[in-house]
This record gives structure tokens, sequence and C-alpha cells, in this order.
């Protein structure tokens, strides 16, 4: 019953946003009938919800060979469009488009977007709903020898890394000396380091733990202690305050419900 009370609360928030008498509101949050200006009116009109995800960043979004998706915020971004009364259609993006193809072609970016300067610059973020930071991730054997920047940042270090990113950009800003890898397959990158083609790979800590628990002869280095402080939240279209809001107060609600617990309990443990 309180699961229920909330998502006809987030139904009222969306009816106020919307500029729709409270009234219209149906049970369970049934968008039936809702309408209104923006980005919020467009997605109800046409019944459907579009997110972008790369699908090559897990836990939070994969697409496999078979085209199916999964992943923390593949499963969010179902539970949004249920609230929305929609239907959920992923779109595949790319680390260097994703603030490109917010607004054109879909609603909203999901799937562990690192809040930046430069796509604040040219888009909208929700409240950042994951706490993170970069940190390296090496053979097990090696961790010792990675520990600290200085010790990475050496000639004959091979640091890989998918183009385009915050990862990119991380390891050009600090390394000068070491070996910079670009390789563009993020799903099979991991694979590279257990290959011995490369030594170390700096990326964000939710994804070293997640990758150490699947390769076993793959260890986080300090992940409790990365090298920066970041945070990961949605990103959507520039001048979409009320989709921002409803956003923002359904990240609220699956905080409060414990869908976000249920959720992301399988992947982050």
């Amino acid at each position: 019953m309180m699961v229920k009370t909330r998502v006809v609360a987030l139904g009222v928030v969306l009816l106020v946003v919307l500029g729709v008498g409270a009234a219209a509101a149906a049970p369970g949050g049934d968008g039936a009938g809702w309408s209104g200006a923006g980005r919020l009116g467009e997605i109800v009109a046409r019944g459907e919800l579009r997110v972008c995800g790369t699908g090559d960043y897990r836990p939070f979004t994969y697409l496999d060979s078979d085209g199916r998706w999964s992943g923390i915020d593949v499963d969010l971004a179902a539970d949004l469009a249920r609230r929305l009364s929609t239907r959920l259609t992923l779109v595949r993006t790319t680390w260097a488009k994703v603030a490109v193809d917010v607004g054109n072609r879909c609603d909203l970016v999901m799937g562990g977007v690192s809040v930046t300067p430069a796509r604040a610059r040219t888009a909208l973020f929700t409240t950042p709903y994951l706490g993170d930071g970069k940190t390296p991730i090496t053979r097990c054997a090696d961790v010792a020898k990675y520990a600290t920047l200085a010790q990475i940042d050496r000639a004959g270090v091979r640091a890989i890394v998918n183009p385009g990113g915050t990862n990119d950009q991380f390891a050009t800003a600090n390394l000068h000396h070491a070996t910079i890898v670009r390789y563009p397959d993020n799903n099979t990158i991991f694979e590279q380091l257990l290959a011995g083609r490369a030594d170390l790979m700096i990326t964000d800590a939710s994804e070293t733990r997640w990758q150490a628990r699947q390769h076993p002869q793959l260890c986080a280095v300090h992940p409790d202690q990365p090298f920066t402080q970041d945070e990961k939240a949605y990103l959507l279209p520039r001048g979409e305050d009320a989709f921002r809001q409803f956003v923002d107060r359904w990240l609220l609600e699956v905080r409060e419900d414990g869908t976000y617990a249920r959720v992301t309990r399988p992947w982050l443990g």
C-alpha cells in the first residue's frame, strides 16, 4: 500500500509540473490523459520514453550480442517508464556523443554518466544518485605496482582506456610518461588486461568492483579511496527544467520505496 501511495504521489507531481489539475490523476499513477507542454508532455503523448545508453558500461548498462540490454540503469529506466505509463525504448549511444544525442535521439541518458562541466554546458544533470571516482584496476599480482599516479605515470607502463569519455580525459590529463592505449570496445577491454596487452586501466570505482567480481584475476586498487571524487547522474536536454524536476522526484521516490536498493543489490552488493 505504501509503494502504491508513493506512485500516486509521483503522478500528482507530474500533473502539477505539466499544469494539469490533480483531479485528473488516475489510481496507481496511470498516465492516461496526462498532457502538457515540454518534453514531459511529448513523452506522455507519444506513449514512449526514449532512453540513451552506451551499452558497454557494466554494471550500469550492457547490450549483448543478441540485442538484450541489462544493468542497473536499464532496470531503473524500466521503472521510470512504468511510472510514466509509457513503453521504454533503449537507444544505443557512445560516450563521445551522449551530450549530442540527448534531446535529439532520446529523452535522457542513463548509464553511469559522470557529472562534468563540459557536459553541463550543453545539457542538464539530475540530482546525483551515486558517488564514484577514478581508480586503477590491474592484475592482482600487480596491485602494489600501480597504487599511485606516480607509479603509473612511468615510461613502459601501458594504461588502457575507452576513448571519448571521462576515463580518456583523466588519462590524458594525468599520464604524460606512460603509454595510453585507446581501445574502442569497452565490453572486451578488461580481457586486454588479462591477456597482458595492457598493465592497468583507470576507471570508475564502481566498475572496478564489478569487473573484479567477474574476473578473479583482476583486482580493484583502493576503490574506497579513488583519485577523484565524482558523481553519477542522468543527463537531460537543456531547457527541460520540468522534466528534470520530475526525474529528481522519481529518484527520491525509488530510494524511499526500496526500488533503488532492490535494483542495485545484485550488481553492487
